[in-house]
Order: structure tokens, then C-alpha cells, then sequence
């Protein structure tokens, strides 16, 4: 085809004759038919990469595209690495997928590729929120877990994060083996595609329980929590993962005046109410705050689709509604949670924060006035996972946080 280039044209035929299946090679003449070369380029003209973070892209067909023959690729190199990392035992791997178009699917590839393998998947039967997929990965004593999500992005794309046996996102020097693993896999005739069903073991309501109990044990302030259990909050997960979950947990918590946006509790990967389920947008959360004021409501949450994002707001000076950034939200959240340590009598100078460094100083400042030491890492939550890690046993962990709207 005169109108493609001869690398884009040899991408093409390799699969047009390859190992891929008929839907995918019929989905590719039916670009040729049409004449749409712009978008065959665009599908072809490279592999998708993987990145220190894992896959994220456009799903469709093609090399440079979201897909079964893609997500296979990535899974087959990150089993490779497992097994090099940890030769001599019974590997275990547990998967959660959030609300997006294809993203059950491409979580059940994913799971019979590792189960192929050998590798025990621990696999949840629905959609859950990114951050129980970290504290099953550490509950089940897993080596690595798999979230299917594209986080905050257009509706189009999905994504393949890769996360290790500390429940964080891969770090050096695990994240360039793994991407050298995954360069290794030649072609899709490399994976292994027939999943083992008896490594395979659903898990769900069961996690979520010791989960949410886990979350509760974290509440230094419940005398608080009484005296303002009828906070009025409004809430929404704007279609996504965080509607299995946070509900339950306010209620836990003994929040007794939540009302939910009922048309984003919904689960769509369309996210039909939105332009971009991005909480860090006011647009996002128009639907949340006409909610709030029809009830006059005191504060407002909503998540993005994996919920590791929260979006705030509340009343200003003058009674306006008024979303806050991820710089005010953080430096709320860690004041609110050392002067409750504080109250509590549990700091000790053992204790600390941390943040990246792109993250408001004003944090240094805060945990400074309580003689708490603040830590700054590289710009990645996973660097705030990592720094975790490394002083687990030693320090006392209080708070987290990032500007770009991620807390912990």
C-alpha cells in the first residue's frame, strides 16, 4: 500500500499472517478497506512501550495499541522476571482490573498468561479499587499483582500497571528488568496464552472485609468522628472502582449523612456524566457539587476511575463552593493527622512523613512545628512506596501525599 511506510506495512503483514486471531486480523483489512491509513500508521508504526510504570494506551488493534496480544507480551515478560527473581518458590501474583471498557477481559488474559507460567493468581471477581490491590498483594504474600486501569485518562485508553511483592509500583531496579524482560518476548507465539484454571482463585468480599478493617484500625481520632458523624458529605466515584468501597468504609468509619450522586455510582467505562473522570477538573465533579448545594452539603468527594485520586471541596469564606488543588488538600490532610497523633500522645520522634518533591513545602514547614521529620522523594507515588519500604521496622509511617491529588 503506497500510502503507509515499509516498516508499517511489515508490522501489518506480520500480523495479517501471524499467530493472531480472526476478529483482530478482520478488524485490520477492514482499516485497509476503508483507507484509513492515518489510524493503521498510528496502530502499527511502533510496539506499545513498556515503561518503569507498566502499558498505557489506546485500545484497539495493532502493535502500538491496548490488546489481548499486547497485555499477553507484558504479562509473559513479567512472568520471566518473577521467576528469575524468585526461582526456588510457588509465585504468587493477585490481580484486580477497574471499570473500563475491555478491562474484565484483558484481566482474565492477564491471569491465564501468569497461570501458564505456574504462577498462583489471586484474582478479584469485580472491579476494586487500586490501593486494596496493594493490600492484597501484601495480605496474600504475593511477589507481584497486575492492576488493569488507565487511571484518570479519556475513555479510550486503558493500562497495565505492574506492582511488587511491597504492594507499590515497581521501583529500580525491578522496573528496567522488567522492562528487559518484556523487550526479550520476540513475538506473541512466545506467550502463553492457555491459562491454567486450577492456579487460578477468586477472591473478593473476603479481602475487602479485612481491608476495611485494617483502614478502621488506622483512626486516631474516633471521639472526633462522633461529634461530627452527621457531617454532611457528598460523594461520587464518577463511574469508577471506588463506589465498592468507600461507601462501606464511611459508614465503618460512622459517617451517618452520605449522599451519594446516584448517576456516577453507576459503573460505565464510557463515564457517559464526565469529559474525563478526573477529579483534579471542576467539570468532573459539576454533578457532585449541584448535589451538595441542593442539600446544602458541607463536603465533597470524588474519585477517579482505579480511585488512587481523591478531588475535595468545600466552602469558602463567602459560602462559594471551591475545589481544592492537591497541594491544599495534603498539607490539610498531614496537619490534621500529626496534631491527632499529637493528641493522642503517639508521637514519640520516631515518626514521619513524606512527600515528592514537586509537593508543597509548606509540609516540611508542618511536620517541622511538630518535630516530625518530612522526607522528599522523586516525583511517582511509588517513591513514596519505596521510602516505605526501606524504613519499614525502624520508623513510624503517619501520612503521605503527593500535588497531583494521590494520599496515603
Amino acid at each position: 500500500m503506497k500510502n503507509l511506510d515499509s516498516s508499517v506495512q511489515q508490522k501489518i503483514d506480520q500480523w495479517l499472517e501471524g499467530s493472531y486471531d480472526e476478529n483482530a486480523k478482520q478488524e485490520i483489512r477492514s482499516l485497509i478497506e476503508q483507507e484509513k491509513y492515518e489510524e493503521l500508521t498510528d496502530a502499527f508504526y511502533k510496539d506499545l512501550e513498556f515503561g518503569t510504570g507498566g502499558l498505557r494506551g489506546i485500545m484497539g488493534v495493532g502493535s502500538n495499541r491496548v490488546n489481548k496480544y499486547t497485555f499477553g507480551v507484558a504479562t509473559q515478560g513479567f512472568s520471566n522476571f518473577l521467576k528469575k527473581t524468585y526461582p526456588d518458590q510457588q509465585i504468587k501474583v493477585a490481580i484486580a482490573h477497574d471499570c473500563r471498557n475491555n478491562s474484565d477481559t484483558l484481566a482474565k488474559v492477564v491471569a491465564d498468561v501468569f497461570s501458564a507460567n505456574g504462577i498462583k493468581v489471586f484474582f478479584f471477581e469485580g472491579l476494586r479499587p487500586t490501593p486494596e490491590l496493594s493490600y492484597a498483594v501484601r495480605e496474600l504474600n504475593c511477589q507481584g499483582g497486575v492492576v488493569l486501569t488507565a487511571s484518570h485518562n479519556p475513555k479510550e485508553y486503558n493500562g497495565f500497571k505492574a506492582y511488587g511483592a511491597d504492594g507499590g509500583q515497581l521501583v529500580s531496579p525491578h522496573d528496567k528488568a522488567v522492562m528487559d524482560e518484556v523487550q526479550k518476548v520476540a513475538s506473541i507465539d512466545e506467550v502463553k496464552f492457555e491459562g491454567n484454571n486450577d492456579l487460578i482463585q477468586l477472591i473478593g468480599e473476603d479481602i475487602d472485609q479485612k481491608y476495611l478493617a485494617e483502614l478502621k484500625k488506622l483512626s486516631v481520632s474516633q471521639k472526633e468522628i462522633q461529634n461530627q458523624k452527621d457531617l454532611k458529605i457528598v460523594f461520587s466515584p464518577i463511574h469508577g472502582t471506588a463506589g465498592v468501597l468507600v461507601p462501606p468504609a464511611l459508614k465503618m468509619y460512622g459517617f451517618e449523612n452520605v449522599t451519594l450522586v446516584e448517576e456516577q455510582m453507576v459503573v460505565d467505562g464510557n463515564f457517559p456524566t464526565v469529559v474525563y473522570p478526573n477529579p483534579e477538573e471542576q467539570d468532573a465533579l459539576a454533578m457532585a457539587l449541584d448535589k451538595a448545594k441542593e442539600i446544602d452539603a458541607e463536603l465533597v468527594m470524588a474519585t477517579d476511575p482505579d480511585a488512587d485520586r481523591i478531588g475535595i471541596a468545600v466552602k469558602d469564606t463567602s459560602g462559594e463552593w471551591t475545589l481544592l488543588n492537591g497541594n491544599q488538600t495534603a498539607c490539610l490532610i498531614i496537619n490534621y493527622m500529626l496534631t491527632a497523633w499529637k493528641n493522642a500522645g503517639k508521637l514519640n520522634g520516631n515518626q514521619y512523613i513524606v512527600k515528592t518533591v514537586v509537593t508543597s513545602y509548606l509540609i516540611d514547614e508542618i511536620a517541622e512545628s511538630y518535630s516530625v521529620d518530612c522526607f522528599n522523594t522523586l516525583t511517582g507515588f511509588k517513591y513514596i512506596g519505596e521510602l516505605m519500604t526501606n524504613f519499614e521496622g525502624e520508623k513510624e509511617f503517619i501520612a503521605g501525599g503527593e500535588e497531583s491529588y494521590g494520599y496515603l
